[in-house]
């Protein structure tokens, strides 16, 4: 597959998958800012609790990704958490849609993204917990009032709630 550098929380870098689309806009744009549709999934547990997943590069995300062309926001957080952690889900709502210079994201190797993330509530409908090596390493379940703490970019503390 195709792999690009990606920022870990202790300033190693590490190759990620990087789609065959991102790679062909890499070959185009060089270094230069791409923004990026993408899509975050908020999926709770009969406690309330939010599942995360640790990425191979370290740190803690909700399961989310990018948006690949000719795929629906909908199509993709299904299919983002489905190679994430397992679970099959159903994205109830749509609960925010977030982005800016916030969500902006400077690789080790130069490269610039910026993403505008549709945020899902998702149900579990299938599948079995677990994490694929490529993407990701562990999953936890924390409390809502914690998520934030977690997180690298800032999700508001409300969405969790």
């Amino acid at each position: 597959g195709n792999f690009g550098w990606a920022a870990t929380c202790d300033g190693i870098k590490r190759l990620m998958p990087m789609s065959p689309y991102m790679s062909e806009i890499r070959t185009l744009v060089g270094h230069r800012l791409v923004l990026i549709p993408a899509v975050a999934a908020i999926i709770k547990d009969e406690a309330g609790r939010v599942l995360l997943v640790q990425t191979t590069g370290g740190h803690h995300s909700l399961p989310a990704g990018a948006i690949d062309p000719g795929e629906s926001p909908q199509q993709a957080v299904v299919r983002e958490t489905r190679e994430e952690t397992g679970l099959q889900v159903r994205p109830v709502r749509l609960l925010d849609a977030l982005g800016g210079e916030a969500f902006r994201i400077t690789y080790p190797g130069g490269d610039q993204v910026e993403a505008t993330v549709c945020v899902f509530a998702c149900e579990i409908i299938g599948g079995v917990l677990h994490c694929d090596g490529i993407e990701t390493v562990s999953h936890r379940w924390v409390a809502p009032e914690e998520v934030p703490h977690w997180l690298a970019l800032p999700y508001p503390a409300s969405l969790f709630l």
